[in-house]
């Protein structure tokens, strides 16, 4: 599997205003119906005239007040755009590729972008419910299946496609990953959206705050939970072991730490949790941190260890961690609140007004940050990191939205709206290999006699 990192909203407006269609027929039926069966009588003329009216008034009564946010699917589209383009053009462009450790390149930006994206859908698909009980019941099943579905596709089931070998070894299944990570997000934003909102009528800034003050609430405890096991915990000493040949037995390498507070790469609170409670054999094995100049004499590429490269450069470590997921479940919430400004504020410069304030909070609190020593670091995906690329996704945004939505350039951007759709399928066929198992998995007698060999790509 490729190294990129992100995906995905679940399109939960779109089934949300078709969920209103599809309730707006069934009325209309069961008003006719209803209409029909008293006392097994003909209906008049008047009667069905009466009938059609009331199906009308139902109709009128349950129209939607907006139309689907073009620029939602814009920005999702850009973003799958710029998640194809790190990935594939990463290995050839190193200065794109995830940065290292610390620091902030054009690949960190994507998973940020799409748990923004997340936040925002579903606060428009959430804004009006039937039933708490069941809206959670939905939201639960959603993210299983997309928790699943990450199991599937990122656990090891395929790997090695220059090999084109497959197989599960669940010793070594890999526990988390992009779609687990957005899974979680998604289903502890969904539940602070639907259980977590007071009834006061928002006019303002401030009312908007006061309506939504529980999920800020949650949100500066998962912040304060971050920072406080981040910074808190002890790390101890810790080895692991390489495999070698089938018939030797496996290298050892011992780290030493015995350090709190530490956010270099061997010795941090994220990978110490990572380690007890996941296992480090369901860990990503190709840690970012082996393109450090410490670890590869092709940095920032990967490539060979240097003679005196520390012990814990071939340890595995997760970019997708139990403690990262934490700060990543608050980009999402930061997503939701900007869903909110869509609901409660209809005209075009005061939604981009209260968009532009927390998005140059936002950058002006993660750079300080940055400056006094909490560095940007999407591996740990530190606070600095959250606040940052969260404006950039705010900023990002507003202008996709002047674009689209407020000057009416949607015509232009056909090709984007159309890959922000379908951004979970682009994913799985391109970001997790499938579409190259797919022309490469099938040959003729042996695996070099595949479908690329048939139209003349490749040898």
């Amino acid at each position: 599997m490729k190294s990129y990192e992100a995906i995905k909203n679940i399109d939960e407006d779109e089934d949300v205003e078709m969920g209103q269609h599809q309730k707006q027929i069934y009325e209309s039926r069961s008003v006719f119906n209803n209409a029909q069966k008293t006392n097994n009588k003909v209906e008049s003329p008047t009667s069905i005239s009466s009938t059609f009216t009331s199906i009308s008034t139902k109709q009128q009564q349950h129209q939607p007040q907006t139309q689907r946010l073009v620029s939602l699917d814009v920005f999702r589209g850009f973003t799958v755009v710029l998640m194809i383009l790190v990935d594939e053009a990463g290995g050839l462009i190193p200065a794109i590729n995830h940065s290292p450790w610390n620091g902030l390149t054009l690949a960190d930006f994507v998973m940020p972008f799409f748990l923004f994206i997340v936040g925002v859908s579903l606060a428009l698909a959430y804004k009006k419910l039937s039933s708490r009980v069941v809206a959670s019941r939905n939201a639960i099943l959603r993210s299983l299946k997309l928790l699943a579905l990450g199991l599937f596709l990122q656990g090891g089931y395929f790997h090695r496609l220059g090999d084109l070998t497959f197989g599960v070894d669940l010793k070594q299944l890999r526990w988390m990953g992009i779609l687990q990570r957005i899974a979680i997000a998604y289903l502890l934003t969904a539940l602070c959206e639907i259980w977590l909102k007071a009834d006061d009528t928002v006019n303002s800034g401030s009312s908007l705050a006061r309506k939504y003050r529980y999920q800020w609430a949650v949100a500066l405890f998962l912040s304060g939970l971050y920072l406080c096991l981040l910074y808190g915990l002890y790390v101890p000493d810790w080895e692991y072991q390489i495999p070698t040949e089938p018939s030797s037995a496996p290298m050892t390498f011992s780290v030493k730490c015995g350090v709190r507070g530490d956010t270099r790469p061997a010795c941090n609170a994220v990978g110490m949790i990572d380690r007890t409670i996941l296992g480090i054999k369901h860990l990503y094995r190709r840690p970012i941190y082996a393109r450090m100049q410490e670890c590869s004499i092709n940095s920032p590429d990967y490539g060979p260890l240097p003679p005196d490269a520390p012990s814990w450069c071939q340890a595995a470590f997760d970019p997708e961690g139990l403690l990262s997921t934490v700060m990543a479940i608050v980009t999402c919430l930061v997503g939701l609140h900007y869903g909110h400004i869509i609901i409660h504020f209809k005209d075009h410069k005061v939604r981009m007004l209260y968009w532009m304030i927390p998005s140059s909070c936002l950058v002006v609190c993660g750079l300080t940050l940055d400056l006094l020593g909490m560095h940007i670091n999407k591996v740990l995906y530190s606070f600095s990191y959250t606040c940052v690329t969260a404006a950039a996704a705010g900023f990002l945004f507003v202008g996709t939205y002047l674009l689209v939505d407020v000057c009416g350039y949607s015509s232009l951007t056909m090709i984007l709206q159309w890959m922000g759709k379908h951004a979970l399928m682009i994913y799985i066929l391109v970001a997790c290999n499938v579409f190259p198992v797919l022309i490469q998995g099938f040959y003729w007698g042996k695996p070099q006699n595949n479908i690329l060999k048939l139209i003349g790509v490749g040898t």
